[in-house]
């Protein structure tokens, strides 16, 4: 509070009014004095100019965002920067790729090189302890930590991530709480392997998008060959047509789409996981002749693909015409999925028209999902093929339909006469759709039955692969009985 002396000066203080610094004749003149910048120091003109160039630019950007309309100019920019990639040739391009190049440099030294990893394999089994009951080689988690020291000391500090506590709780352990050291072991190799298969996916990346190209992919394939024993020997003529036959089969799972290939998708490593672990095999051991036609990625499977599509290529045109894809499985497939395999898979060629014809890539597709019905990804093809109409769901007309030609095929090859209706009840009774109406693509991935379901629909030797299951199955039971 204030205090107020006795014979009332204070009050008439208060009441005394204090004029309007405006009226005020030092500061007219202070103002005048500072408004013209006389009398300044450099640095108080330099903020002075300052300010007006900020308060020029602030006013700038409020035109243009008001002339913009509800899009503020930042947006804009936003864009430009995620999707403008450098020039050819420029130097930011340039700069791009060095950095890309020392980062890859520096992740690829990171990882444990084959010294490390058999290194890592004498400490694993020199600390480890054998199980008496089993004779599995163990350890528990103070022999987990000694191993790590030791490793540390002989490879280096690069080994010590793989000896975390949360590495070690991710295996099964005993009552004593052991874990085996092989699976351990396994599970470092394994994460070497695909940490290295995304290091050379990525410096294939020529524009460094986080995608792999076709082109790309088969470079990669290309330079695996000459590690893979089955395929060291390949003909140089034939390395081409492999890495695309294998580049396909990578497409066709991980990008139905044609997106173009995501190298951190972890089915694709999964498939390169299926890649090694199959075809990798030495050279002295045995591999039936079922097993190499059955997997895709050995030569054996590669040559077959070529051959069926030479032979159906009547006219070597390098493409196959729905008259010369009608040949395919010996004639198995119905008329109506030939029709609406090219309506829903093959593109129309750059001279337009109505008629198509399949090209390899297509044709390469079109095997995938007839070998791999019961995969979500074969099984999405082919219902785009049994959707008649392009609605998501098969109604009983569509199977009615689907089955006509069938039933055709299998009346003109000599078997017994049945009942279409019958069939489409047994193929609802299969699916138990949620939908008793209709059976949609989600029906059929429930049902674990969709592959035999779409063999029915499609190929008449499929029904009767399904008619015949019974026998089918004794037979393959019979030889086990035997031996």
């Amino acid at each position: 509070m204030y205090s107020v002396s006795s014979d009332g000066e204070g009050h008439e203080a208060s009441q005394r009014k204090i004029p309007p610094a405006s009226s005020m004749l030092w500061v007219r003149n202070l103002r005048r004095f500072i408004g013209s910048g006389a009398g300044l120091g450099s640095e108080a003109l330099m903020e002075l100019e300052t300010k007006r160039i900020l308060l020029d630019i602030f006013k700038e950007k409020q035109q243009k965002s008001a002339e913009a309309g509800t899009i503020p100019s930042f947006y804009k920019k936003a864009c430009s920067r995620i999707f403008v990639k450098p020039e050819e040739g420029s130097i930011s391009q340039r700069v791009q790729r060095l950095a890309k190049y020392r980062f890859l440099k520096k992740q690829s030294d990171l990882l444990l090189n084959a010294d490390d990893l058999d290194a890592m394999w004498v400490c694993l089994r020199e600390n480890c302890v054998i199980d008496d009951a089993t004779g599995a080689e163990k350890m528990n988690y103070e022999d987990f930590c000694h191993i790590a020291s030791v490793c540390t000391e002989q490879i280096g500090p690069k080994c010590r991530r793989f000896f975390s506590p949360s590495n070690f709780m991710k295996f099964e352990k005993d009552e004593q709480g052991r874990i085996a050291i092989l699976p351990f072991y396994l599970y470092v190799m394994r994460t070497v392997s695909l940490t290295q298969a995304r290091i050379d996916m990525s410096e294939l990346d020529e524009d460094s998008d986080g995608f792999l190209q076709p082109h790309e992919m088969e470079a990669y394939i290309r330079g695996l060959i000459p590690n893979l024993a089955q395929l060291r020997d390949m003909p140089s003529g034939f390395s081409a047509m492999y890495c695309r036959i294998a580049a396909q089969k990578f497409f066709f799972f991980c990008d139905p789409h044609r997106r173009g290939l995501p190298k951190l998708h972890i089915n694709t490593y999964s498939f390169i996981v299926v890649m090694f672990c199959i075809t990798v095999k030495e050279s002295e051991e045995e591999v039936t002749d079922n097993e190499q036609a059955e997997n895709w990625f050995s030569l054996t499977s590669a040559q077959r693909i070529c051959d069926m599509f030479i032979a159906l290529d009547k006219d070597s045109s390098q493409s196959l015409s729905k008259q010369e894809l009608r040949e395919y499985a010996d004639g198995t497939l119905t008329e109506i999925i030939i029709e609406r395999v090219f309506d829903e898979h093959v593109q129309r060629g750059k001279s337009g028209g109505s008629s198509r014809e399949m090209d390899f890539d297509s044709f390469l597709d079109f095997v995938l999902a007839l070998e791999n019905k019961d995969t979500p990804e074969g099984l999405t093809y082919l219902f785009r093929c049994l959707d008649l109409q392009g609605r998501g769901y098969l109604t009983t007309a569509d199977i009615h339909s689907l089955f006509r030609d069938v039933h055709q095929k299998w009346i003109e090859g000599g078997n017994y006469e049945l009942c279409i209706e019958d069939v489409r009840d047994e193929i609802w009774d299969m699916v138990k759709p949620a939908d008793p109406l209709r059976i949609t693509l989600a029906d059929l991935l429930a049902c674990k039955q969709g592959g035999t379901v779409a063999s029915m629909l499609i190929d008449v030797r499929g029904f009767w692969a399904h008619d015949n299951r019974e026998n089918l199955l004794q037979e393959e039971e019979e030889p086990e009985e035997e031996s």
